[in-house]
């Protein structure tokens, strides 16, 4: 933060607004005040602000709270986190906003949906709460859609906060949850009362719906992770779905997980929390054995799960599968889950095997479609004229199946039955009743009308032979998400997958599997267990830092080692318990201020970066 005068000609400097002032040099920047006082705390001279952008406070106190208090405990910038928190400003919109006249809020519909936790928003109560699948009817403006019932319970959470005159954000991993949870709240308390904040929106929308909230109107908030930052000064509840969700998040610095920014928050508000999924995250579980989360279960989905690997039948799509697929084709749509968009998401050298890579970037070869030619799955160059580098062959033969290719097998297999691709590249949300096939990667499945009449989970064991500290919670989560599509009465089948992860799918809940696997990273001292921090740089920097962050207690050290070829850069993962979070952030902070001072060559990695919380190094256990 810096200190300007205010000039005694200027009017409408106040707290959150805009306003453009100098730096060193001809420089100017914009920026927000935080703060107007009558009296400086030290002697000294001080420019003056240049102007002010717009009178609309955007920057409100809680949310400037709230960046402080993450941005120290990630050991960042503040700056960096309000660049995700506010929204670039749009003059027109603003000055409509502006001009507007205040109105009374839209009445909430009569009668309201079913109660779901009575007095959950009241008792300001911290929930982890497991939902059961299915999906369910509700109107809209279109007619009636079809959303997971975990929509309209949440919706339910949100009008117990409306009807308190106060406000609810319920954070989502993407568009596609998104999506069903704006539907499901629209029939729960107006489309009036329903704000969107979503990069996807175009602009203006986007700065409209922010202004919305910055108005302090009793609105139900829903977006991407970005969301748990917006303005609400009266937050009655605070929901984040599908914690455990790696799209929660945030790339970009200072990384901060959408979860632990909601924990942040919900301490500095006072509001009710809810940690919500079809899985339990072992990072919820970690705070329900605390005791600061409740353990809640909503519902009842009455499927039945077949573990095919619990048979003798080996095949791709083993003879069960079939069986519930020819058993519900007739009458509902059959989802297949598979892991890889495509149809070969590799290639090998048909004479020495040795896997097909781009000669442009080296990344690894595919094809999208049957008959298509080769091309790079990183940079998508055509890998025309290719040759292999070990023997010289030039036949490329495809491995594994992906979603394309799979769907093609199926066609055959089944003819006269419809047969839907949903992938990255077919985009499908929402189907009607009509008996088909959905061929879906993970994450990408529509909802259908009434649910699936089966589901078949492929790749199971692919899936779960993947390098990584999550890889099993994740895969749970991926199966109950699918899972929770199907019909009353639907059979679900997991193929090639035994063991606990088959065992969560199977059973009534996921807590006991999250209970397990927060055990073994409890023994050896995993996250969620323990925080990390990540210090990558160069090996002088790193020294100096690993000295600076072991002075605070039950610290231990994992390296350094060597983070590149031509040993310039070291990597380090410092593992300290949650207590002393606060002095690992602040020496970490401390740190990388002072080796950004120290002059580097041009090009040159900078000299040290500390992330904390970090997941990249457990992804390769």
């Amino acid at each position: 933060m810096l200190d300007y005068r205010i000039p005694p000609s200027m009017e409408g400097v106040a707290p959150g607004v805009r306003v453009r002032v100098p730096l060193r040099g001809d420089r100017v920047t914009a920026g927000y005040v935080v703060e107007v006082a009558a009296e400086r705390d030290w002697e000294g001279e001080v420019a003056d602000v240049e102007r002010v952008l717009s009178p609309v406070p955007v920057l409100q106190p809680e949310v400037w709270a709230l960046a402080r208090a993450v941005a120290d405990r990630a050991a960042g910038g503040a700056a960096d986190v309000l660049r995700v928190a506010v929204p670039g400003r749009q003059a027109r919109v603003e000055q409509q906003w502006v001009a507007r006249e205040d109105a009374a809020p839209a009445p909430l519909p009569d009668p309201g949906p079913e109660p779901v936790l009575p007095g959950l928003v009241e008792d300001r109560r911290r929930v982890a709460l497991e939902c059961a699948g299915g999906v369910a009817p509700v109107a809209a403006a279109e007619g009636e859609a079809w959303v997971g019932r975990w929509a309209i319970a949440l919706a339910a959470l949100a009008r117990q906060a409306l009807e308190r005159g106060e406000q609810a954000i319920l954070v989502v991993p993407d568009h596609r949850e998104q999506r069903q949870l704006r539907l499901a709240l629209e029939a729960a308390v107006g489309a009036a009362r329903v704000v969107e904040l979503d990069a996807r929106q175009s602009n203006p929308d986007r700065y409209r719906g922010f202004l919305r909230c910055v108005a302090q109107e009793p609105v139900a908030i829903i977006g991407p992770r970005s969301a748990v930052y917006a303005p609400a000064a009266r937050l009655g509840l605070l929901v984040v779905w599908e914690d455990g969700d790696p799209l929660l998040s945030e790339p970009l610095s200072p990384w901060v997980h959408a979860r632990d920014a909601a924990l942040v928050r919900q301490a500095q508000s006072g509001c009710a929390l809810v940690l919500a999924g079809h899985a339990r995250s072992t990072d919820a579980e970690r705070l329900v054995e605390l005791g600061f989360l409740e353990h809640e279960r909503l519902g009842q989905h009455r499927v039945r799960v077949i573990p095919t690997a619990m048979t003798d039948d080996a095949r791709r799509v083993p003879a069960q599968a079939f069986a519930a697929i020819r058993a519900a084709i007739g009458e509902r749509a059959v989802l297949v889950q598979v892991a890889r968009p495509g149809h070969a998401p590799g290639l090998r050298c048909g004479d020495c095997g040795e896997r097909g890579r781009c000669a442009t970037c080296g990344g690894p070869l595919g094809r999208r479609s049957r008959g298509s030619a080769p091309a790079c799955r990183l940079c998508g160059r055509i890998a025309a004229g290719w040759r292999c580098t070990s023997c010289g062959g030039q036949r490329l033969v495809d491995v594994g199946r992906g979603s394309a290719r799979i769907a093609d097998e199926l066609g055959r297999a089944l003819p006269g039955v419809q047969v839907v691709v949903a992938d990255g590249e077919h985009e499908r949300l929402a189907l009607d009743a009509r008996p088909r096939l959905v061929v879906a990667t993970r994450g990408a499945e529509p909802i259908v009308e009434g649910g699936y009449g089966a589901v078949l989970l492929l790749d199971g064991d692919a899936l779960l032979s993947r390098a990584g500290l999550r890889v099993a919670e994740e895969a749970v989560r991926q199966w109950t998400t699918a899972r929770a599509l199907a019909a009353e009465g639907a059979t679900v089948v997991l193929v090639g997958v035994v063991g606990p992860a088959a065992t969560a799918l199977t059973g009534d809940t996921t807590v006991p599997f999250a209970r397990g696997e927060l055990a073994e990273r409890r023994a050896l001292r995993f996250p969620p267990a323990v925080r990390t921090a990540t210090v990558l740089g160069q090996p002088d920097a790193v020294a100096e830092a690993l000295e600076a962050l072991a002075e605070a207690p039950h610290v231990d050290v994992l390296g350094p080692v060597a983070a590149d070829a031509r040993g310039e850069q070291e990597r380090a993962i410092v593992r300290f318990g949650y207590a002393e979070g606060a002095q690992v952030a602040g020496a970490a902070r401390g740190r990388v201020l002072a080796a950004a001072t120290r002059p580097r060559r041009p090009g040159a990695p900078p000299r040290l970066r500390i992330r904390l919380d970090d997941p990249e190094p457990f992804d390769q256990l």
